[in-house]
């Protein structure tokens, strides 16, 4: 009789944890879809670039290239990601473009001739100005030239998704 007259009020209970346990549910498998993307990006980028994975984690990865050379990869969700090429130097040589252009493929899909290009453009305009922005449909190519205390100068590109395909 005491279960009986106890089960309401656990039945009461169980209605008010029910939700909060449906949206944990569904919070951490949001989560473990979001770090498999990442995960399949970081794949795509390696495959594409032939770059060698340093770190990996659910929503970044960092790739080495060479001697000069590194790649980072930062997964913002589904549809929403950036590819970053780093040299130590001035001056890229066009395997920098072509490896950055590749990356930026794998993430974004853009044809990578197109953002070898756009990487061109941006970094003379760098080299002048510290900082330039190529638009792309769908992405922006970002290219800073700096002189770092310590690494002495470097050449930094990125190709950021936006949500503005056209």
């Amino acid at each position: 009789m005491l279960v009986f007259l106890g089960a309401p009020r656990y039945l009461a209970r169980m209605r008010a944890i029910v939700p909060c346990l449906a949206f944990v549910v569904l919070a951490t498998s949001h989560v473990s879809v979001h770090a498999q993307s990442c995960d399949a990006l970081a794949d795509k980028v390696t495959a594409e670039t032939s770059a060698k994975t340093a770190e990996r984690r659910s929503d970044y990865a960092s790739f080495t290239a060479g001697p000069d050379m590194t790649l980072t990869l930062a997964c913002g969700g589904a549809d929403l990601s950036s590819v970053g090429a780093q040299f130590r130097g001035a001056n890229p040589p066009d395997s920098y473009y072509d490896l950055f252009g590749q990356a930026g493929h794998a993430v974004t899909g853009i044809d990578a001739a197109v953002i070898t290009d756009a990487a061109h453009r941006a970094q003379a305009t760098a080299t002048k100005l510290r900082h330039s922005n190529v638009d792309l449909g769908g992405a922006r190519v970002t290219c800073s030239a700096m002189v770092s205390p310590e690494k002495g100068p470097l050449t930094l590109c990125a190709v950021i998704e936006n949500s503005n395909r056209s």
